[in-house]
C-alpha cells in the first residue's frame, strides 16, 4: 500500500489514477509521496517515508529542491501541461499590452449612466488608441512547450516572430513552425522586436535578466510580456524604463507589492495555467508519473534527477540515487557481483550533480544487498521495485 498526501485539492481526474493499492488524501500520515499545487515546502519537515513530489504544474519554486535531492526525493513537475492555458493568457496579453483594454475599460465604469454614456464613449475613446499586432515583430525567449505554441500562435496574427533559446530540443525544432526567425542571442531580441514575450525558468543565468543595461538595447516603446517569474524582471529598472517611455506596457502574471497600481503595468493575478482543463491535464500527468516511479522506478520529468525509463524486462529492478561521480558505477557492480546478483539490463543517466541507476536482476533482492549498495560512498538512497 503506497500513501499519497495531497498538499492541495488535486482534481480527482488525477487521484482517480491510483489504484486500490494507494491511500490518498490530505491527511494521509507518512506519506511515501505527495501531490503540491502552490502549497509551499520549504518549512516542511519530509517524512522518513516520502521518496516523491509531484508538482501539478510547471514551477517548482515552493519545493526545496536541493534539500530533496540530498535527501533522495525525486520531485516531479509536469511541464507542457498547461501550455495550452498559458498560451491563450500569452496572446491576450499581447492584446492588453497593444490596444489599452483595461484602462479603457475601468475608464468606462466612471461614467455618469445620468449623462449621454454613447456620447461620452465617442468623445473619450481616443486616450486609449493603441497599436495592432499585425506587422510587428514579436520576440520569444525560450521555446519550450509555451513558448512555441506563442511563437507559432503569433504569425497567425501577421506578426513577424523571433525565437531564441540555447537548448532547444530536436521535438521542439520539429514543432516550431518554419515561419519563425531564428534569434542566436537575446541581443538580437532586445534589438529587434517590438514586443519580447519570455518563457524560461528563474536561474542563476536568468536572474533579473531584464535590467536596465538590457532595457536599453531595446526599442523605445517596447512592450514585455512576462508569465513565466517575477524575478526575470528587475522591477526597480523596469518602472524607470516606464517612466522614461522605454517601456511602452509591462503585463506580468507575477504582481508584486512595487508593481501594483503603476501607470502602464498590467498585473495579473497568476491565471496563466488557471483553466479546469489545464488543472485535470496536470493533476493526471503527476498522478501518472508518480505511479510509474513507484511501482516501476522509472523517472520521468524529474527536476533534480535525469529522466530514466526503461521497459521492464524482469521481476525486479534495483533503483539507486546517487552522487554524479567517478567510479560509482562499478563500485555498485562489484557490490551485486561479491553478492552473486547477475545484471542482466541495466541503465544509468546524470543531471549536474546527481544521478540514477535501474539495475534489473532475476530473483529476490534482500536487503543486505541494499545495505551494501547504500554503503558505498556517494550513494543517497537504494530501493527494489
Amino acid at each position: 500500500m503506497y500513501n499519497i498526501k495531497l498538499l492541495n485539492k488535486i482534481a480527482s481526474c488525477g487521484t482517480e489514477r491510483f489504484g486500490s493499492d494507494y491511500n490518498v488524501g490530505e491527511n494521509v500520515e507518512n506519506p511515501n509521496a505527495i501531490m503540491v499545487r502552490s502549497a509551499s515546502m520549504h518549512e516542511m519537515e519530509m517524512p522518513a517515508e516520502l521518496c516523491a513530489i509531484a508538482r501539478a504544474g510547471a514551477g517548482v519554486n515552493n519545493i526545496p529542491i536541493d534539500s530533496c535531492a540530498e535527501k533522495g526525493i525525486v520531485v516531479f513537475n509536469t511541464p507542457g501541461a498547461n501550455a495550452n492555458a498559458v498560451k491563450e493568457l500569452a496572446m491576450c496579453a499581447l492584446l492588453l499590452a497593444s490596444r489599452k483594454i483595461v484602462d479603457g475599460i475601468n475608464w468606462v465604469k466612471t461614467l455618469d449612466t445620468s449623462d449621454d454614456v454613447a456620447k461620452a464613449v465617442e468623445k473619450g475613446k481616443g486616450q486609449f488608441v493603441g497599436p495592432e499586432l499585425k506587422g510587428k515583430k514579436l520576440g520569444v525567449i525560450g521555446l519550450g512547450a509555451i513558448g512555441i505554441m506563442v511563437a507559432n500562435t503569433a504569425t497567425h496574427f501577421g506578426m513577424t516572430v523571433y525565437g531564441y533559446d540555447p537548448y532547444l530540443t530536436v521535438d521542439a525544432a520539429w514543432a516550431l513552425s518554419r515561419n519563425i526567425v531564428k534569434a542566436n542571442d537575446v541581443k538580437t531580441i532586445f534589438e529587434t522586436c517590438d514586443y519580447i514575450s519570455v518563457h524560461v525558468p528563474v536561474t542563476p543565468e536568468t536572474k533579473y535578466m531584464f535590467n536596465k543595461e538590457a532595457f536599453a538595447t531595446m526599442k523605445d516603446g517596447v512592450r514585455l510580456i512576462n508569465l513565466s517569474r517575477a524575478d526575470l524582471f528587475n522591477t526597480d529598472d523596469t518602472k524607470e524604463a516606464i517612466k522614461s517611455g522605454k517601456i511602452a506596457t509591462y503585463v506580468t502574471d507575477f504582481p508584486t507589492a512595487d508593481v501594483v497600481g503603476v501607470e502602464n503595468i498590467i498585473a495579473i493575478p497568476h491565471l496563466g495555467a488557471s483553466t479546469p482543463e489545464s488543472e485535470d491535464n496536470c493533476a493526471v500527468m503527476a498522478a501518472d508519473q508518480l505511479v510509474d516511479f513507484l511501482e516501476n522506478g522509472n523517472i520521468k520529468n524529474s527536476v533534480n534527477f535525469p529522466n530514466v525509463v526503461l521497459p521492464r524486462s524482469t521481476d525486479k529492478r534495483i533503483c539507486v540515487l546517487h552522487k554524479n561521480i567517478p567510479t560509482i558505477i562499478s563500485k555498485i557492480s562489484t557490490v551485486l557481483a561479491e553478492d552473486k546478483i547477475n545484471i542482466e539490463n541495466m541503465q544509468n543517466k546524470s543531471k549536474k550533480d546527481y544521478a540514477y541507476t535501474m539495475i534489473e536482476v532475476n530473483g529476490d533482492v534482500p536487503q543486505k544487498i541494499l545495505d551494501d549498495i547504500t554503503a558505498v560512498d556517494g550513494i543517497i538512497k537504494a530501493f527494489v521495485k
